[in-house]
């Protein structure tokens, strides 16, 4: 862990210290966790709905942080379940999956992050056709560039099943933008 980490650490942890570091923690990572949470859940509102939840948990549960794994890979741990949470609720409020996908391959095409890029809204929407695991595994990996290590320590799967998540991943991708 890097020095400037374990000191940023230590002052979320200080109750006099608290509120100072926690801003210096979101103007460090909240871009970043706000893509990650955007990469599951596609739209705007739900993202910012999301991202908000993600850090009321990390203020309420950083004391309980032991440093076993980086300060991001905590983070973003955090905002990977808050994430799919907010998902499933999503979901739910749905007749059924492929009217979600279809709402969800809607705010692909309307949105503005994209800059009307037709090839990045097509491999998106073959994203969103994947089974939710291999979809997490996908985006950490390709967007993120995370070690199969680090998605370990998030997930909580083995290393090869993740490459193997991974590998199936790209597989379907390819057929689907062979197709479209």
């Amino acid at each position: 862990m890097k020095a400037e980490e374990k000191q940023l650490i230590n002052k979320l942890k200080s109750p006099a210290e608290k509120r100072t570091a926690f801003k210096l923690l979101m103007d460090l990572y909240q871009e970043k966790l706000y893509f990650a949470i955007r990469k599951i859940l596609i739209d705007h509102e739900d993202t910012n709905d999301a991202l908000q939840e993600c850090f009321l948990k990390i203020w309420n549960k950083i004391d309980t942080f032991n440093e076993s794994a980086s300060l991001y890979t905590w983070l973003y741990k955090i905002a990977v379940n808050q994430a799919l949470e907010q998902l499933r609720k999503r979901k739910n409020s749905f007749k059924n999956e492929q009217l979600y996908t279809e709402f969800l391959e809607q705010k692909i095409s309307s949105s503005t992050l994209m800059d009307g890029d037709e090839i990045q809204k097509i491999l998106h929407k073959a994203i969103l056709q994947l089974p939710e695991k291999q979809r997490l595994v996908f985006n950490m990996k390709y967007f993120d560039d995370l070690k199969y290590e680090e998605i370990a320590d998030i997930t909580g799967g083995s290393i090869g099943s993740l490459k193997a998540s991974y590998h199936h991943a790209v597989k379907k991708i390819e057929g689907y933008l062979r197709t479209h």
